[in-house]
Formats: C-alpha cells, structure tokens, sequence
C-alpha cells in the first residue's frame, strides 16, 4: 500500500517550473527509485510502478520533462541536451537532500533510458545504481531518414517549430488497454523540434560511442523488449557489450513491445527488477 502520494513543483536551473510528485512508503524507504519518464509521456503514467514497489519499502520519485505532463516549456522541444540534464541533476539533489540515509537508483524508460545512460556518464556520483528500460539508442525502422536529415537542416532555421513525433502507440505494449489509455490521455502529447530531434540524435551517438567510460563501480542494469519497434534491442546490446561497468546485466523479454513495465507478463519484468535492486542493497 502506498502510505502517502505528495505533488508539488520545482525550479529547473533556469528557473523554468517542473512537475513533480513522489510516493512514499509508510516507514522509513530502503532506497530512492528516481523514475525518468520518456518522449511525450509524464510521471504519471508510472504510478502503477509505485504501486509495486512502495510496498516493498521503496520510495518512488518522478517529474514531469520541460515540455511535458504538467510542467512547463513548449511540447517537445529543448535548446540542448544539457537541458535535461541538468533537470535531473537537481531534481536528484532535492531527493537526495530530503531523502539522504538511503541509497538512490535512477530508473529510465525509452527517451528516460537514455537520459540516466548520459547522466551517470556525466554525474555518476552518489548513484547506487542504474536501470535502463528499452533506452533510445538507434531508431526504430519507421523512422525516416528523410525526416531526421531535413530536422538537422531545420534545426538552425526554426529550431522550435512544432513537428509530429510520429511514434506508433501500437508499438507500446500487446496490452490493448494500455494503449488506449495512452491515446485518450491529455498529458501525454505527440510533439518534437527540429532542435530536439537533432540534439537527441547526437546524444544517442555520444552515449554509444561513450559506453566504455562507464564508471566500473557503478551497476548497471538493462530491461528490453524483444519485439521493441520503437528503440531497437540492438541499440541497448551495442551498450551493454561496452559498458565499463563489473556489475551489469542486461534482459531481453521475447515478444514484449517497447513498454516492458506495461506489457502483458509485467509482473517478471517487475520481479527481476526487485531483485535485482535487493541483490544491490544486499
């Protein structure tokens, strides 16, 4: 059960106002799990996630990206990667202030795998532990060529004007109610920049090219669907064999779709976490 769900808002370096909310277990949490959502979703599409693992003594943290859910700045667009960065950078530094005498995992699903993958390669100290769900690391088949050269060529021209994602809710999990949940969401938007696109490419490229300099003492923990259209199991592979970390592991769910947390059979992806994280507090 989860004891009690808190919301509120915070400052981003730049002063933009962020979304966050948390949910806490009734006694005192065995570790922090800081959830970073991906592209056009929200944090509160992982209270189902909460409801998991509050009760198994872990306190749960996420927030809405600039652009996204309920907190500000224009959907789906960012002037550089850094921006995200440094997002996470403070809200880790607020959890960890009022949560300190428990150790802290960063937990990412999609853009979000991404993100705790640049983040620990930058700022990977005072994390436990790393866990990246199907990370965006190369693009699906759908995704135009055409489309991310012309971003480029955009991206110096209008860099904020407002394009389709194109991502296919079809692709997010064979659980049909999940997906239509997602569709009727209003907190969930289908929006990108020329700017985005292009700078999240690079980052997908810097991640990879940066595996090896993974801080060995820093585990890692890899989660991907074996049927994932959207972010290919191939791009979560090519980091793993390549990581610099002694601790890592890496599990590839056969016939799941993108949203291994949301999937039908769930519930192993769920065990294998929570053991995997016990194994790490152990």
């Amino acid at each position: 059960m989860v004891a009690s769900h808190v919301e509120d808002i915070f400052a981003a370096s730049d002063g933009l106002e962020l979304f966050q909310q948390c949910w806490l277990p009734g006694a005192k949490a065995k570790a922090n799990l800081v959830v970073v959502h991906g592209l056009g979703e929200h944090s509160g599409r992982y209270r189902d996630f909460a409801t998991w693992f509050v009760p198994r003594g872990y306190a749960v943290h996420s927030y809405d990206h600039r652009g996204h859910g309920k907190s500000q700045g224009q959907r789906g667009h960012i002037n550089g990667w850094a921006e995200y960065r440094e997002d996470l950078r403070v809200f880790l530094t607020l959890v960890k202030g009022e949560f300190s005498q428990v150790p802290t995992f960063l937990v990412g699903h999609s853009m979000g795998g991404l993100m705790v993958l640049d983040y620990a390669l930058h700022y990977p100290e005072g994390l436990q532990g790393v866990v990246s769900s199907g990370p965006s690391l190369e693009y699906g088949a759908d995704v135009s060529r055409l489309l991310l050269f012309a971003a480029r060529v955009m991206s110096h021209v209008t860099p904020g004007r407002q394009m389709a994602s194109g991502l296919d809710a079809d692709g997010l999990s064979r659980n049909a109610q999940v997906v239509k949940v997602y569709r009727e969401d209003p907190l969930v938007h289908g929006w990108v920049s020329p700017r985005f696109v292009t700078v999240m490419g690079e980052t997908m490229t810097a991640t990879l090219q940066n595996a090896g300099q993974w801080p060995a003492n820093l585990p890692l923990f890899i989660i991907h669907g074996g049927a994932d259209p959207i972010c290919p199991p191939s791009g979560s592979l090519r980091f793993f064999e390549q990581a610099g970390a002694q601790d890592k592991s890496r599990q590839v769910y056969a016939g799941y779709l993108h949203e291994s947390f949301n999937e039908i059979g769930r519930e192993a992806v769920l065990r294998d976490l929570t053991e995997w994280l016990a194994a790490r507090l152990g």
